[in-house]
C-alpha cells in the first residue's frame, strides 16, 4: 500500500476543497492503474465536514498509523506541499521510518524519485 501525502489545511476553504478533489483523482487513477493507495485527506475531508479538527496535532496519530503499514510515502506535488505541516511531518517520518519515498505530479500522476 502507498500513503498519498497531499497539503490540506487553508485558511481558504475553497483551497482545501480543491485539494481534496485534486488527490481524490489522483487517488483515483493511480488506484485504476494498479497501485493501492490510502489517502488520509480522501479520509479526513468528510470527517472535517462533520467537525472534525484539521489541524494536523489533532491527525498526526492516525497518519503515522498508516504510514507505518504503508510500503511508500508517494507526495502529491500539489502546491503548497513544500511548505505543508502535514506533509513535511510524513516525509521526516518515512525517513525516520526507513519508507521510501516517491513525488506525484498533479496533472500527470506520474511518479519521480526526486520533487522538482
Amino acid at each position: 500500500m502507498k500513503y498519498l501525502a497531499s497539503p490540506y489545511t487553508d485558511i481558504n476553504p475553497a483551497v482545501m476543497e480543491d485539494r481534496y478533489h485534486a488527490v481524490c483523482k489522483v487517488a483515483a487513477v493511480l488506484f485504476a492503474h494498479g497501485h493501492n493507495v490510502v489517502s488520509p485527506i480522501a479520509h479526513s475531508h468528510a470527517l472535517v465536514a462533520h467537525g472534525a479538527p484539521t489541524a494536523w496535532p489533532d491527525w498526526s496519530r492516525l497518519d503515522y498509523d498508516l504510514l507505518r503499514h504503508s510500503e511508500a510515502l508517494w507526495v502529491l506535488m500539489l502546491p503548497g506541499w513544500r511548505e505543508s505541516v502535514g506533509v513535511t511531518a510524513e516525509i521526516a517520518m518515512a525517513v525516520a521510518l526507513h519508507i521510501p519515498i516517491k513525488y506525484v505530479y498533479p496533472l500527470t500522476c506520474g511518479v519521480s524519485e526526486k520533487p522538482e
